[in-house]
């Protein structure tokens, strides 16, 4: 990573967005999967001369990720706190280990929605899951709970 960054690094006049893969993508569902992808994430956090900018880790991340990096202290978590109808409040809860500011789900996020999808196309063959609006509100409704995690919200609560 060094060799690539002090080659690039002439170039760079902004802040750059760096995606990490921890591990081959696989779309794996459970805990045990996104331990590689954590533990890359750890490891590049002990290192002093990794890139300057927003950290984004791919690759063996899934519904668990976020939740096992905030364990480590890794990810930084930004809420926003109504106040009032024209004021919120932006709160940044983060540690100087805080590394991590984004998730790529990638073929996660394809699996879970490709089931609503497939459930289309399993009762009416070929079709726009447009023309269905139950199993397009259920694919979005599964997309927002996963990218929930990632943006502090909770869309049980809001859907209620």
């Amino acid at each position: 990573m060094n060799a690539m960054y002090s080659i690039m690094e002439s170039s760079i006049h902004c802040i750059n967005l760096w995606q990490l893969d921890g591990r081959p993508m696989s779309g794996d569902i459970g805990r045990g999967a996104t331990r590689d992808a954590i533990a890359f994430a750890r490891k590049l956090a002990s290192a002093g001369d990794r890139p300057k900018g927003f950290l984004q880790l791919a690759g063996g991340t899934n519904g668990h990720t976020v939740e096992g990096l905030k364990k480590e202290r890794l990810f930084q978590t930004t809420t926003i706190h109504e106040a009032s109808i024209y004021e919120t409040i932006l709160i940044t809860l983060h540690s100087p280990n805080a590394l991590i500011a984004g998730v790529a789900f990638g073929g996660y996020a394809r699996k879970i929605v490709g089931r609503v999808l497939s459930s289309v196309q399993s009762h009416h063959g070929l079709a726009r899951v447009e023309d269905f609006p139950e199993q397009l509100l259920q694919a979005i409704i599964e997309s927002l709970a996963l990218v929930g995690t990632v943006k502090c919200y909770n869309i049980q609560k809001q859907i209620t």
